[in-house]
């Protein structure tokens, strides 16, 4: 009588457990994805990394151009403002199907969006743009249009990646090589900070 029972009550735990919660093979489906989607973040923001580099070395205003407008196209993607052929030279650079960031209107996603339950990320690297793209996206084009050489508006960007596009703007805007090379050193700043909100 005791071993029938004992026999119940395990089946009973062993019911419960299988429908209370997660099964193991969705659980490590979960972290295969977060790792994938991770390593696919990391992948661009050394991509973002390379073109800043080629833009803060540039030996002359077209090439720091077409590589600021690499590094803007592969954070806005095809949905994000300014995408394409930002520096007008017939080319585009950075072409991506997905941007780092979500598009304006929500589409597609970004590919960082899947990292949005790390703190770190949401705040120095989304900044609102899961919640409220258009919004975000249209603080961005504000503060560029309000910046100056004397009145820096970038700060005011909580999204570093969005930082980045503005000096790619400003680089892409301008004919002085130094200042390229300069606004290049503020970009790599953000590099740095998106790329340690992962290791948060």
């Amino acid at each position: 009588m005791r071993s029938a029972a004992l026999v119940v009550v395990t089946a009973l735990l062993a019911a419960c457990g299988d429908g209370g919660g997660p099964s193991t093979d969705d659980a490590s489906a979960a972290s295969v994805e977060s790792d994938a989607a991770e390593a696919a973040v990391r992948e661009r923001i050394d991509a973002i990394e390379d073109a800043v580099a080629v833009w803060r070395g540039a030996t002359d205003v077209a090439a720091a151009r077409a590589a600021a407008e690499e590094a803007a196209n592969l954070i806005v993607g095809p949905n994000g403002p300014g995408y394409g052929d930002r520096d007008g030279d017939g080319v585009v650079t950075g072409e991506t199907d997905a941007g780092l960031l979500v598009g304006v209107d929500g589409t597609p996603d970004g590919i960082a969006d899947p990292l949005a339950s790390n703190e770190c990320v949401a705040r120095d690297v989304l900044a609102g743009t899961v919640d409220d793209p258009a919004a975000a996206w249209s603080e961005m084009e504000s503060a560029i249009a309000a910046w100056t050489p004397g009145r820096n508006t970038m700060p005011s960007l909580a999204s570093h990646p969005m930082r980045i596009v503005g000096w790619a703007t400003f680089t892409i805007a301008g004919d002085d090589l130094d200042l390229a090379h300069e606004y290049a050193g503020h970009a790599q700043l953000h590099v740095d900070v998106s790329r340690d909100a992962l290791d948060c």
